[in-house]
Order: C-alpha cells, then structure tokens, then sequence
C-alpha cells in the first residue's frame, strides 16, 4: 500500500526536483541529449543575483507576498475562525462563504476578480468614481493580486483554525474563566497556546504558499510589469519566450533551498514535539 504512493511521489515531485538540481549545473536548450549538455558551474547562479535584472524585483515582491499573507490575511482568517467557532447565528453562511474560494482555482480567482478589478467595467473603479488599471498599472498591480490571493488565503486558514478550536478541550476554558480571566486573555495563554501545531502548520504553508505562487499572477500579465515572482521567472526561462534550461532550472534550485529552510524548522518542532 506505500510503495504506489511512493512510487508516484518519486515520479512526480523528487526526481524533478533532483533534474532540476542537476541541470542548473549545464548549459542545455532542452532539445539536444543530454550528453551533450555543457558544464558550466555555477555560472548560472551568478548570474541569477548580479545580471538577471528580474530577481531581485522578483525576491523582493515574494517577501512582500509573504509579509501580505503573514500579517494580514492570516490573522484574518483566525479572526473568522475564532468568530464562527462562538456558533452565532448564520455562523454555517459565513463559513460556506468564506471557505468558497479555497475550492477555486488561483486561475479561476485572478479572472473573477478581474470583474472587480477592470478598469472600464470593474466594480471598484464603478463605486470609486476612477478610471485606474488596478492589473496593467504597476504601482496598483501587486497589491491587487495580494487582495485577490488574501480572499483564498483567508478561508484556508480559517478552516485549519477552526479545526484547531474544535479540538481544544473546553475545560481549560472554563478553569481560565474560574480564574477570573477574560475572553482575550483566555484565547492569548490559553487556546492559542494549545493550537501550536496548528501555528506551525499554519507559518509553512503560508511561507510556501507565498513563496510559489503563480497561477494568479501568470493569469494577470505573466509576471510583467511590477509583478514579477520566482514561480513566473522560473516558468519563463524553462517554457516561455527566453527557454533556458539550467539557468531556469537554478531559480527553482534556489526556491527549493528557501522553502526547505521552513520545511526541515516544521519537521524539527513536530519531531520534538513527538519525543515530548
């Protein structure tokens, strides 16, 4: 029973990634074999942190994606959770609502929110009274794309917290109220304490979340123009106009490394938490 998933695993995901590694060491177009792929060292790592015109920019707007989504959506989205868990009324409405977008697409959701975002027939240029290109003007670009990834993001990480809240045990709760503290105070040393595997889940995903994103930004101008990522540059230098293998091939090496950082920091915590 483990050896097809891992088999499909190994397929799919480690020995791309282990090709891309390896290639990012050649110079090869992608058509000729493989053999006849020439050495080059590093050179495309220089060249991805000194010439390459598109990395910092693109570096750059992924930190400002994962501060968007640390900071902002994020405890958005706990907000709601910790608001729908109290079970008020119409609580069933809102969760259905706010958790739709996470079954969408990034695809789908940069096209409906290009209804919002138009700048002859979109909705807030309607209301504000403006003629703005939130989508083709830079300086209004990326932080469109962050309201429209924040709306997805926020049910996902609702759905994770609410699932937190529902496991916490309802007696410590009620010893903190005994105690005489208050609702916040019970949520901040009591409930968000308890959910720490949840935070952590919560803090990876939404690093590699922020960290690989693409579809909504590929869907608006295919990373031009003030919106330009790791995940576009990597797609443009593998399958798009420039087709350079190992130089795109050392983008997605240097994306592996930043996302394994978090990924071995997650295993570390859970490992210790298991040994406890």
């Amino acid at each position: 029973m483990m050896g097809i998933p891992t088999l499909v695993a190994a397929s799919l995901v480690w020995l791309p990634a282990i090709a891309s590694v390896v290639l990012s060491f050649f110079d090869w177009d992608g058509f000729g074999p493989l053999s006849e792929a020439e050495p080059v060292g590093l050179r495309w790592y220089e060249e991805a942190v000194t010439i390459y015109p598109a990395f910092w920019p693109a570096v750059q707007h992924n930190l400002i994606w994962l501060a968007a989504m640390f900071f902002v959506a994020t405890p958005i989205g706990l907000l709601c959770a910790v608001l729908i868990d109290r079970e008020a009324s119409g609580t069933k409405f809102y969760q259905t609502s706010l958790y739709l977008p996470v079954v969408l697409s990034m695809a789908l959701i940069g096209f409906v929110w290009q209804l919002m975002f138009s700048r002859d027939q979109g909705l807030i240029n309607a209301v504000l009274g403006t003629s703005i290109d939130w989508y083709g003007d830079s300086r209004y670009n990326l932080w469109a794309a962050l309201i429209a990834t924040s709306w997805r993001h926020v049910g996902y990480v609702m759905l994770l917290y609410l699932a937190g809240l529902k496991g916490v045990d309802p007696a410590l709760k009620e010893a903190a109220g005994i105690d005489g503290a208050s609702e916040i105070k019970t949520f901040f040393h009591v409930t968000f304490p308890v959910m720490f595997p949840i935070n952590v889940v919560v803090l990876v995903i939404t690093f590699i979340d922020s960290l690989r994103a693409f579809d909504l930004v590929w869907v608006i101008n295919r990373g031009r123009n003030g919106l330009e990522l790791l995940a576009t540059e990597v797609t443009r230098n593998i399958v798009g106009e420039a087709q350079r293998i190992g130089f795109g091939s050392a983008l997605a090496t240097i994306m592996l490394g930043m996302s394994s950082v978090f990924i071995l920091i997650y295993l570390r915590i859970v490992m210790r938490e298991e040994a406890r």
